[in-house]
């Protein structure tokens, strides 16, 4: 009866063990990551059936959804751009455990190279026009004025100063309407601006 007993116990403790392997590993069989405004939650093989929710920094819950995992490992993406940059709390809960991580979103900076160049052109008259350049990062802007109907150059010229400029441009003979004008800066950027 003794030797019954203890083999119960051994038993009992090994198939304990073995069940707390199982739903001990919540946190290794997950995973959440930010990518500037998006939070992904990895649920791997195992997991089962869970609660994720989504909550601000102070615990309050903006999202909450069940996902029964099958077979393969699943990312479940979640779309943060409505939401403001910052600390976010995600939770992920089974049956038997609970875990609970914490992610920072954030803006992607977007690399001035891709920014547009930042040029308005303005008819004063028939004959004049007024063009601003702003927000240059380096100095340098070609600035050709070309006919509408044959795209020739009516007049070209490089401006060399920081950060933008102002310009008047009179037409002597040439309508207003009649041109437009390209631009490129020293990093590669080109806008086009018709009247």
């Amino acid at each position: 009866m003794k030797t019954l007993m203890t083999l119960a116990l051994a038993g009992a403790i090994s198939f304990s063990s073995l069940a707390n392997d199982n739903n001990d590993d919540l946190m290794e069989l997950s995973a959440v990551k930010a990518r500037y405004k998006t939070v992904n939650v990895l649920l791997k093989e195992g997991v089962g059936e869970a609660k994720i929710a989504i909550m601000d920094e102070n615990g309050k819950k903006l999202h909450q959804r069940k996902v029964k995992q099958k077979g393969s490992d699943i990312i479940i993406p979640y779309n943060m751009e409505d939401m403001p940059c910052g600390e976010y709390q995600v939770e992920i809960t089974t049956d038997d455990e609970r875990v609970l991580y914490t992610v920072s979103t954030f803006n992607r900076s977007i690399p001035v190279e891709e920014l547009p160049l930042m040029a308005y052109g303005k008819k004063l008259d028939d004959n004049t026009v007024n063009l601003a350049v702003i927000g240059l990062m380096e100095p340098g802007v070609d600035v050709k004025i070309r006919y509408k109907n044959n795209d020739r150059v009516l007049h070209s010229e490089t401006i060399d100063t920081p950060e933008g400029f102002r310009k008047d441009y009179y037409l002597e003979g040439v309508d207003a309407d009649e041109i437009y004008f390209e631009l490129h800066d020293a990093l590669g950027r080109t806008k086009y601006i018709h009247m």
